[in-house]
């Protein structure tokens, strides 16, 4: 049975966008058949990680949303960009990074029950493993339903007061829903603190596990969101905490 593994921030900038992509990329190199869904409608941009971004789509959840086409047809198998060996499989399902579709949501919604019907159909016609959801930063009602539907929960933060704060919040909610796994990854952190440090602090804070710490890096800022860093940059600090969190989410 796949894992529905939502990917969530109070706030936007917290690197949530790069981390799901290359959690996703890491899970899908293990041999997992895996799927990453952009619900951040509003201010979609997962897909431009995967190369995807100056390329004309044929189908996004935008045309799924407002019933012109199915859930399948948006997907994108980007495995063989991502070199990806044996039996792994990556399907991008991309939001509309366009100023008319993007307009359109906030103009007049959609039916979020078609949201989590989507989710379904993806899971059972890619037999998927994984499926990560992109969340909108904040919390509204498709927060709530992608946040609701988890299986795993990973939120980020920054070492950044408005993000403690925010989180907070977000567990309070979460915790609610009765997901069966909350962890937390904290991003951007300076090198001077120590991570078992800000480690222990995390978890007396907000009584959730770390599944890892990233300190700020000048490499993958340089990156630039061009391209899933860890495809190329396998032995970087990043790379080793993203297979980190991955050991988390196959714990039983």
């Amino acid at each position: 049975m796949g894992k529905t593994v939502s990917v969530h921030s109070f706030r936007g900038g917290t690197g949530k966008s790069n981390i799901t992509a290359n959690l996703a990329t890491y899970c899908a190199m293990q041999g997992a058949k895996v799927g990453v869904i952009d619900t951040d409608i509003q201010s979609p941009g997962v897909h431009v990680i995967f190369g995807l971004g100056n390329k004309k789509l044929k189908n996004t959840l935008n045309d799924f949303l407002f019933k012109k086409c199915d859930i399948d047809s948006v997907a994108v198998d980007v495995t063989k960009n991502l070199k990806i060996k044996g039996d792994g499989k990556l399907y991008v399902f991309p939001a509309a990074l366009d100023a008319n579709e993007i307009t359109k949501v906030l103009r007049e919604g959609y039916e979020v029950t078609n949201m989590s019907e989507g989710f379904s159909e993806i899971m059972g016609s890619k037999s998927l493993d994984y499926l990560f959801i992109d969340t909108h930063p904040g919390l509204n009602e498709e927060t709530f339903l992608s946040i609701a539907l988890s299986d795993i929960l990973l939120v980020i933060l920054r070492p950044d007061e408005q993000d403690y704060l925010g989180t907070a919040v977000t567990l309070e909610i979460s915790k609610k829903f009765e997901i069966p796994k909350i962890f937390l990854i904290m991003n951007k952190l300076l090198p001077k603190y120590k991570i078992n440090e800000v480690t222990s602090k995390l978890t007396k804070t907000f009584h959730v596990p770390v599944a890892g710490i990233i300190y700020f890096s000048e490499e993958f800022a340089d990156a630039a969101s061009k391209d899933v860093f860890i495809v190329n940059n396998p032995e970087h600090a990043f790379s080793k905490i993203i297979s980190e969190v991955y050991g988390h989410l196959i714990e039983d």
